[in-house]
């Protein structure tokens, strides 16, 4: 089975893959392993998207069941057809919101505060973050997942709320059993 796990950054994708690549004995890959260079502090170097794309294919090739989170909407085409299924996440703006403030602080503590350039980078992730429910806003955003789960071949599992991880993995699984009942 190839799972896709979507949805706004701090919707809980890793939080769910994991869960259910321990569950399903399967193996998790993060979108942002392949996106971004290793980088100190993290998360600010773009990786070529040519290099990316091929890196995450050679990753995923080596395994027959495999679960990838994160937004690979704009990484080609071919994705379009490359799951078995996709689940789109969603929580409420300010519960989501206050999820990647506080997951913030636990990373990289008060230093996101106190040195300015940090400060900054917070900042800006945190209102690139909060752009995502804004319907005028470009690149990842609610509008552009809603676009592109239209265009995905494959069944589509919509979680939207304030579930709990295990409601969440108990409806994924409900659904893997339904796909799989009904390919007999």
């Amino acid at each position: 089975m190839k799972i896709h796990l979507f949805g706004a950054s701090g919707s809980g994708v890793t939080t769910l893959g994991k869960r259910l690549a321990e569950t399903l004995h399967s193996t998790y890959f993060d979108s942002d392993y392949y996106y971004w260079e290793p980088s100190e502090p993290p998360f600010t170097i773009r990786r070529n998207p040519e290099i990316r794309n091929r890196m995450v294919k050679e990753s995923l090739a080596n395994h027959s069941h495999w679960i990838l989170g994160g937004s690979v909407i704009s990484w080609g085409e071919e994705w379009l057809s490359a799951f078995d299924l996709a689940v789109f996440l969603w929580l409420p703006h300010a519960l989501r919101m206050q999820r990647l403030k506080d997951r913030e602080f636990i990373r990289y503590g008060e230093v996101i505060y106190s040195d300015p350039t940090r400060n900054k980078q917070y900042n800006d992730f945190i209102a690139w973050a909060a752009g995502y429910d804004d319907q005028n806003a470009r690149g990842r955003t609610l509008l552009a997942h809603e676009t592109w789960i239209q265009k995905l071949t494959c069944p589509i599992l919509e979680l939207r709320g304030d579930l709990t991880v295990a409601e969440r993995e108990q409806k994924v699984l409900e659904q893997l059993n339904y796909l799989s009942e009904k390919s007999k």
